[in-house]
Formats: C-alpha cells, structure tokens, sequence
C-alpha cells in the first residue's frame, strides 16, 4: 500500500531534498519554480491560447448547435465538437449520453441517500450498473444509440427497483433532496426525473427530446465556463476510475468504498454543495484518492489472476495460421477468449494497450497467444484493415469501422459499434465468442506469402510491473547515488493522432544516456520500439514498459519506494513525469497525481478544453503543472534534466 510520503510536511521536505539533490547534482529553486514558469514566454503563449480557446467555448454558448463536446483532447479547435464529434460521436449518441449521465446521478444520489439511511440499503445490481453506464459515455467506447436506449431505459428501472426497496424498509426520499438545482436548466433534479412514471419515453425520439436539455451548455450558461469546467474534470475523473472498477469487477475485485465514493460524488453534483468552485476541487483531489485504491485493486486483480508481469520479449511478426486480433483493455476477456480458441488452430494477438498481457504468467502460458500487432488505438482502422481475421473489441478504444473490416469485428461489454454484432455475458459473466471463432475460421488468416511481403519487426519486451522493477531496486539505488543514473522520465499515458504527439517521439532523442525511462499505456508506442539499451555499467534496461494506463499505481509504488530509501518524498527525486493524455482515464490518473501531492508534472499536448484559464492558474499555483511544450521538446528536456 502507498503511504504518506508524497504528502509529507513541508518541514521534511525541506530536510529530506538536499540529500537526494547531492546525490544526483540536481538544482532545486522550491517556489521560485511557479513563479518562473508563469513569468515564461512560453506560458504567456499557453495563456493566451487558453484564453483564444475560452472565447472559441463563448461563441459556440451564443450559437445553436447540434451537439456539445469537449471530453477528450482531440476535440474540435481545442474548444468543443458541436456538429459531430471528432471521434465519429454523432449529435444524437452525444447527447444520450448526456441524457444516461443525468439519469446515472439521480440513481447514484438515491444509491447514496439508501446507503445512509438507518436501514443501510444496498442494491448490488446498482453498484454494477452505475459503473458500467458511466464507462460507456466514455471517448471512444460506444457509438451505438440502441445501446444508450437500453442503458437510460435501465437506469430508471433499476431507480423505481431501489426506491421500492426503500419504501419496503420505510426510508424516504427528503423532498430537500429533489430541489431544482439551476445547472439543471429545465429539467428537474434527475432524482426526481427518474421516479417521474409519467415522463414519456417510448423511443428515441422522447428520450432525444430530454437529452437535449441534459448537456454541458445548460451548466455553463447558470454555472460560467470555470464552475462547469471543474464539475465536468470531477465527472470526467469518474468516468476513468469506474471503467477501472468495471475491469477489477470482471475479475472478481470490489470494493464496497468504492461504489459508495462514486454514488456520494453523483449525489454532490446534483446538491447546491457543487456551486462552491472550493468544494468542486475538494471533490476532485477526492476522487483522486478512490482512484488510486481502484488502480490497486485492478492490479491486483491482474496479479491475484494472471499473475505478477515478469520480463517478457515479444514478438511484432505474425505467424502463419488463422488469427483473432484482441484489442482494448479487458484481460478478463483475452483470458476466456484464449480458453475458447485452445485446439482450434487460432492465433490470439493483442493489439493496442492489449500489448501488456504478454507479460502474465496466466496468459503468456497459452501458446496461442503467439504476438502482437499494430500500434495505438488511433491507427486502428489502418491496423484492422491490414489484419487478415476477427477483430474482439473488449474495451475503449473503437472508431466506426471501415467497410473493409466492419464484417470481421465485434463488440464486448461496454463497447458499441452500430451495426456491428456484440457479445453480451449471461447472467454468470461467461461470454460465448463462437461468432468470433467462426469468423476468424472463415476468413484467411496470415499465410507464408503474405508475411513474407511485410517488413521483419525487432522484439519488444514487456512486464516490468512494480514487483519486477523493485526486485531491481538496489541497483537502481546504486546506480543513483554513484550517478551512473543522473534522472528518470515517466513518459507515458494516452496516445492519439495529432502532429504534436511527435514532440513524444522526439523527446527520447535528447535524453542523456545515464537516464532511465518508464512508459505504460499507449503513449507507449511512440517508444516501445526504440532501443534505448541498458544504463552504462549496469545490465540495467533504459526503457521499462510498466504496462496499461492504470498501471501508473506500479509506477506510484515505485517512485514511493525510492523515495523511502532516500528519506525524502517524490517531488524531491530525480525523476520527471511527462505525460500524454486523451480521455477520461487520463483524467483519474492525473487528479489521483494531484491528490498525493506530485508537482511539475507535464501534461500534453494541449491542456484540457474544460479547464479555463482561470482553472488552469488554480492547478498551476498548486501543483505547478506545465503545458508540455510541444514546439520544442529539447527545451523541456533541459529543464527537466535540471530538475526545474
């Protein structure tokens, strides 16, 4: 478990820094570092970008528009997607999904106000429901309007089912806890729009008609941009770490803290509390924490399963045969999926964040599953289409498929693809991935002569989770205070389209060679296949791949360790986290970041469309968080290698 020292006193810090400092020959300036980086060219840049964007975010407030966007980095102008959504989101998915958000805080605050009643209901089929719905509004998991049908259609079912059980065990509903909050706009409080059985909702047209007064736009004409920004950042955290409980749930792992965290953090943003901008960020650094127990439980789950990840080389060249492609995050799935395929002649490659899988003993034992192929979720439809068999989305992240492969891929759990076939669980969480076999059965597979027509790909290697890297520790240790390891970059988080995503590519070319580097998600793949070779004197690798996105907790625990030994905490380290982020997973494990207190973090390529300025200052004078500066990555690289 991660204890305190990230959130040590001030006093201690002082204390503890000069020690590491010594021994790496790191320049530290404290304060004078916020100071300077706001009074920096290159932040007045930033703000006057944030400050271009912000008006771009007023006008769309003043003009009609299909839809309102602005979740994920990509979106349109850095402002805000309101005809379709970059990612494919068309106006109508949009804003179903804003609708099953509503409906999911009025059930959260009725799960919570249950919860805390002298009779202390709980309601396992909420507790799974809400996390599920929430994971399917996140960027690129579904696009499927019948499937956001079926989600509102289910969240008041499951609301009028828990407010029976309520009215069986006496507990009522204070009528203080239906009041109109004015960020609601026309609608009523989603308690009451839930119990409302006189609400109309025969199709998708009356669910359209409610769901466009559900959105963002309502919160930012009542709330202005700031407040409704940061209530969006807390909502969008909790889209990261219930798609983390969902997984960890798969597997078996709950937390009962968890559920209640996520249902009083719904109940909040639906009280008169959410208007206090104070209150809002006192919620978000909470979220945070229930983050970082989620992403120790998902790792958890992985290991209880599959496993500690040990060091593992993995091949990038296919093989000949029949193969199923596995992509998304879900290990649970890949594991019933390589039972199914066991004797059947089918090779099982990983795609994306899948990548990690190799690495566990539980999986790597099935010889089957024989690589991995293509790159980041975002060259999917480049990848899918290249791939001569079936392709298993399990989670986020999917893009409408092309028509070249839109017959051989299929949908699994929160995923949704219009007019794509999808695999449901029964009632015991088992899937049949039949349809998926046979596809892949059907269709040709890699043959000699199409591999040998693709260019020959080196291994990469997989599996250094916080077990593995710490069995190394006292060398690391060594290597530190004998400075044959000068600094160590955390580079990693989200991946996606944008020419400035180079600047994580390039970044690697002007780090010195006595560094040492982690990556995990798929920012991954602007450097896994680079050779970095091993710290000199040492047999030490430089580039450590720690895993998925959630696994930033092994890198938590890491850093902690370090920190133990050098009796100081992890700002006070030679170590940088530069990283890349792209939807609301990036979101969790950002505010889990901020909640334990780690400052000069560097975050890109563009900052939060959601965050105004005024956001940004408050984050800036607390955390001294740095736009990455993506027109120049030596620069930052400079600075970090001088610890600024």
């Amino acid at each position: 478990m991660l204890r305190a020292p990230v959130m040590s006193s001030v006093a201690s810090r002082k204390a503890a820094a000069p020690a590491v400092a010594a021994r790496v020959g790191c320049r530290r300036v404290g304060a004078m570092r916020v100071f300077a980086f706001q009074k920096s060219a290159g932040n007045m840049q930033d703000k006057a970008a944030l400050q271009e964007r912000i008006q771009k975010s007023k006008e769309l407030l003043d003009a009609e528009s299909a839809m309102m966007c602005y979740q994920c980095e990509q979106t349109k102008g850095g402002s805000g997607c309101t005809d379709i959504g970059v990612c494919g989101k068309t106006p109508e998915v949009a804003g179903l999904q804003d609708l099953l958000i509503y409906s999911v805080k009025g059930l959260g605050s009725l799960a919570h106000i249950a919860r805390n009643s002298p009779a202390k209901i709980e309601d396992a089929a909420v507790n799974t429901f809400i996390n599920g719905a929430i994971f399917s509004t996140l960027t690129n998991v579904n696009f499927a309007d019948d499937r956001f049908l079926e989600f509102v259609t289910d969240c008041r079912r499951l609301h009028a089912q828990l407010a029976a059980k309520m009215a069986a065990a006496g507990v009522a509903v204070p009528a203080s806890e239906t009041a109109h909050q004015p960020w609601f706009g026309s609608m009523p409080h989603p308690l009451a729009w839930n119990s409302d059985a006189s609400v109309p909702l025969a199709g998708v047209g009356d669910m359209l008609d409610a769901a466009n007064k559900t959105g963002i736009k309502e919160r930012q004409q009542v709330l202005g941009e700031t407040l409704a920004g940061l209530q969006e950042l807390l909502m969008y955290g909790l889209k990261g770490l219930c798609a983390y409980a969902h997984h960890a749930e798969a597997l078996g792992h709950t937390d009962a803290r968890v559920y209640a965290d996520v249902q009083a953090q719904l109940h909040f943003l639906c009280s008169p509390a959410a208007a206090d901008l104070g209150a809002v960020l006192d919620a978000c650094f909470s979220a945070g924490a229930t983050n970082f127990r989620v992403m120790e439980m998902l790792s958890n789950a992985h290991s209880d399963t599959f496993g500690h990840p040990v060091p593992t080389p993995v091949t990038l060249n296919p093989v000949p045969g029949k193969a199923i492609l596995v992509t998304g995050h879900d290990m649970h799935d890949l594991h019933m999926l390589l039972e199914q395929t066991a004797g059947k002649g089918i090779n099982v490659y990983t795609h994306g964040e899948m990548l990690p899988a190799h690495g566990y003993p539980g999986l790597k034992k099935y010889p089957h599953l024989v690589g991995h192929f293509g790159g980041a979720w975002y060259r999917q439809k480049i990848d899918f289409a290249a791939f001569p068999g079936a392709v298993a989305v399990t989670t986020n992240c999917v893009l409408d498929p092309l028509t070249a492969y839109k017959n051989n891929i299929f949908t699994i759990n929160e995923t949704g693809l219009s007019g794509v076939p999808h695999i449901r669980a029964d009632a015991k969480g088992h899937k049949d991935f039949t349809p998926i076999i046979n596809r892949a059965l059907q269709l040709p597979g890699f043959t000699t002569e199409s591999i040998a027509k693709m260019e020959k790909k080196k291994d990469v290697t997989v599996g250094f989770g916080h077990k593995s890297v710490l069995s190394v520790a006292p060398q690391v240790i060594e290597a530190i205070q004998d400075k044959r390891l000068e600094h160590i970059f955390l580079v990693g988080g989200c991946d996606g389209s944008e020419p400035q995503r180079k600047y994580y590519s390039k970044l690697y070319q002007f780090m010195p060679t006595n560094t040492m580097v982690l990556t995990l998600g798929c920012g991954k793949f602007r450097i896994f296949d680079q050779d970095f070779g091993t710290l000199p004197g040492t047999d030490l690798p430089r580039l450590l791949d720690m895993g998925q996105c959630n696994d930033a907790y092994s890198a938590l625990v890491v850093a902690t360790e370090l920190a133990k030994v050098f009796k100081t905490d992890v700002n006070s380290l030679p170590l940088s986290l530069d990283l890349s982020w792209f939807e609301q997973k990036a979101v969790a494990v950002l505010l889990t970041l901020l909640h334990l207190g780690v400052r000069n973090i560097r975050l890109g390529p563009r900052l939060p469309a959601f965050l105004t300025p005024e956001a940004v200052g408050v984050l800036v004078d607390k955390f001294n968080l740095i736009p990455a500066n993506v027109a120049d990555p030596a620069a930052d690289m400079k600075m970090m290698m001088e610890c600024k």
